[in-house]
Order: C-alpha cells, then sequence, then structure tokens
C-alpha cells in the first residue's frame, strides 16, 4: 500500500485481494495516512480483484466517520469482482464509486475546498 497526501485528500493505492487476512491492515493503513480526520480519502482500487464482505465492512467503516467530518470515501477503478459485490449488497448506492484515479482525485480535491464543509 502507498499514499500520497493531497491538500484535504489522502489518496490510497493497494494491490491484491481485499479480504479478512488484510482487511485490518487496510483500516489502520488508512487511519495512519489521514492527516485530519475531515480529510477526503480517495482509494485507488484498480490493482485489487477480489473484494471480500470483511473488505466491505472496512470500507463502510472509514466512510461513515469520514463523513461526519465533512469528508468522504472515493472509491475509483473497481474491478468486476468488486463491483459485483458492492451491487449485490446493497453497498453500491452508499459508497461514491469513479471510473477512474484521476475522476476521483479531482472530485475530491474539489469537495475538500467547498466552504460549506464541516471543519
Amino acid at each position: 500500500m502507498t499514499f500520497l497526501p493531497l491538500p484535504g485528500v489522502t489518496v490510497i493505492s493497494m494491490a491484491g485481494d481485499l479480504e479478512a487476512a488484510n482487511a485490518d491492515r487496510l483500516d489502520t493503513f488508512i487511519s495512519r495516512s489521514r492527516r485530519q480526520p475531515s480529510d477526503h480519502v480517495v482509494l485507488d482500487l484498480s490493482e485489487v480483484p477480489l473484494l471480500g464482505h470483511s473488505g466491505l465492512r472496512v470500507l463502510l467503516n472509514v466512510r461513515a466517520p469520514t463523513r461526519r467530518h465533512g469528508g468522504d470515501l472515493h472509491l475509483a477503478a473497481l474491478q468486476e469482482s468488486p463491483t459485483r459485490l458492492l451491487t449485490n449488497t446493497g453497498a453500491r448506492p452508499i459508497l461514491t464509486v469513479h471510473r477512474n484515479v484521476e475522476q476521483a482525485i479531482l472530485t475530491a480535491l474539489r469537495a475538500s475546498q467547498d466552504p460549506r464543509r464541516a471543519p
């Protein structure tokens, strides 16, 4: 996993399956990578072929406090299997999903600069 801090946004890239064996590691990595609880988080999932239920739990658990503080979780470049899991579990309408990483970063940067954003 790698991260790139931007103003009000943390971009995290990962590779490999996101399932029970490493879901807690992602949760810890996200917590340590963010500068502020209100930072938007962009997850580049272009190299994640499998998203398990434990991985989905982490995504939903990151999203809730991030939104409470005025940010959002942006998922980018999902492959077919993770997209199918989000759809089948009903999580797809809840999560912010972008076609590619660039779109996710631009959206997150714009939102982080919104004056109506919670402190």
